[in-house]
């Protein structure tokens, strides 16, 4: 993966935005996002993680 590569060869703080391990459900592409935590806010809320650790 990308975030392997880069660990390896070029250490930088990281922070992972992914859908947890459980089931999928039916909903509009938003509600999904939001749902699982991985809509624009948690995206942001993940890059501001990173910059205070740099």
């Amino acid at each position: 993966s990308t975030a392997q590569l880069l660990a390896l060869r070029k250490p930088s703080p990281m922070e992972m935005v992914a859908v947890d391990d459980q089931f999928g459900e039916s909903g509009t592409p938003a509600e999904l996002m939001t749902k699982y935590g991985i809509d624009t806010a948690d995206v942001i809320s993940a890059v501001e993680k990173v910059l205070t650790r740099k």
